[in-house]
C-alpha cells in the first residue's frame, strides 16, 4: 500500500545555492552548482534562472544524467502586476523556459514573482502593496 508520502520528490534549485541570475559571476558556477545538489542527495532539481544552466537540451541532459538528477519544473520570475506592459515579454520568456522544461521531460513551471524592489539593488522601485487592480 502506497502513502501520499510515497510520491513525494524533495529537490532544490539554484536559489537555495544564491543563485537569482543566469550570469552574475559572484554566483556558484552551474557546475559546481549541479555537483553540490547531487553530493547533497537530491534526485530533482528546478532550472532556476533561465541561462543560468546550459539551455541546449542536449548538453542540459548529458550534465544531470551523469549526476543522476531529474528537471521537475522550469522557473520563471516576472512581475505579471505591472500590467500589459511586461505581459508581452513575459510570455517570450514562458515560451524560452517551457520549451526547456518540456525538453527535460518535466510538467511544471514555477513563477516567482518580482516585487516591490530592484531585483539587484534591492531599491525600492515601487509600493510594497498590490492595488485592487494588480
Amino acid at each position: 500500500m502506497t502513502t501520499p508520502l510515497d510520491r513525494i520528490r524533495v529537490g532544490s534549485a539554484p536559489d537555495s545555492w544564491g543563485v537569482w541570475f543566469p550570469d552574475d559571476p559572484r554566483q556558484v558556477p552551474w557546475e559546481r552548482f549541479l555537483d553540490e545538489v547531487a553530493e547533497a542527495g537530491y534526485s530533482w532539481i528546478e532550472l532556476g534562472p533561465y541561462g543560468y544552466l546550459p539551455t541546449d537540451p542536449a548538453r542540459l541532459t548529458d550534465e544531470v544524467d551523469k549526476r543522476r538528477l531529474r528537471v521537475s519544473a522550469g522557473t520563471v520570475f516576472t512581475g505579471l502586476h505591472r500590467g500589459p506592459s511586461v505581459w508581452e515579454s513575459t510570455w517570450k520568456h514562458v515560451s524560452e523556459v517551457a520549451s526547456l522544461t518540456r525538453a527535460m521531460g518535466a510538467k511544471h513551471l514555477v513563477v516567482i514573482p518580482s516585487f516591490w524592489r530592484d531585483d539587484k539593488t534591492a531599491e525600492i522601485i515601487e509600493p510594497p502593496e498590490l492595488t485592487a487592480e494588480q
